[in-house]
This record gives structure tokens, sequence and C-alpha cells, in this order.
């Protein structure tokens, strides 16, 4: 199984992706609402375990926060190697997950004039970017 994407979260959990989105997204919450099997083996060592609930809740109350994303992440990964069907789902879950976030297209165009500075592409978030004024030609 592959680690789940940080953005993927943070942006399903912002309400990317419309109304696909969000049934995506509501399709993870029930996913992880499911009891918590943690294999043959359910001694006091797993006891401890998260089964992602409180890192959904988390990321939830603060959809852009990648730590808080990282932690459900986190959470999920661990409850996948433990649980073979919940690790079964959640690879479905990333397949819907991420035809949604290839959904949709960016078309990008430049034309006329001179661009001194141009950022093109999709889904930036947390960027910050220090630009020296140019000088325009003079006539």
């Amino acid at each position: 199984m592959d680690p789940i994407a940080v953005t993927t979260l943070t942006a399903l959990a912002g309400g990317a992706g419309g109304e696909a989105g969000r049934q995506v997204w509501q399709g993870l919450v029930a996913l992880v609402r499911r009891p918590f099997r943690q294999g043959a083996d359910d001694g006091d060592e797993n006891a401890t375990l998260s089964s992602g609930r409180t890192e959904l809740t988390a990321l939830q109350d603060a959809p852009g926060d990648l730590t808080r994303a990282a932690a459900l992440a986190a959470a999920l990964g661990v409850r996948a190697a433990l649980d073979a069907e919940f690790r079964g789902l959640l690879t479905e879950w990333q397949q819907q997950a991420q035809a949604i976030r290839t959904a949709g297209s960016v078309h990008n165009e430049i034309s006329g004039g001179t661009q001194h500075t141009v950022l093109q592409g999709q889904d930036f978030s947390h960027l910050t970017f220090t630009v020296s004024p140019t000088t325009p030609p003079t006539p």
C-alpha cells in the first residue's frame, strides 16, 4: 500500500473537489469509524494504537494543518498494517481520492507584454515569495 499523501488529506478535508471530493472525504470518515481489528494478537501492546478517529477529528477542525494531516496519515498507515481488511478498503479509498485529486485541469497561458515573475501550476499552498522590484525599461 502506498503512503497516503498529506496534501490529499488536507485538500479533501478543506473541501477540494466539490461534491465528489466531499463524498470521498465522507468515505474516509466512514472507513475510520469502522471497528479497529488489530489482527489475531489483540494484546495490551496494541491497546494504545490509534484507530485514526482522533487524528481525523483534529484535521476536520483545522483542514489546512499539515501536521494534523501527517498524524492522520501515520495513524491510517499503522492501522492498515495491522488490519488487512482495513488495508484493502483504504487502498480502494486512495484510488478514489487520487481520481479526485487529478480530476479537473489547469490551463496556463501567458501572452503579450513582458513578465518578470510568473508562477504556473495547480494547488499551491503555504508558499512565500520574495521578489525584487524590477525597473521598467527606458522608452
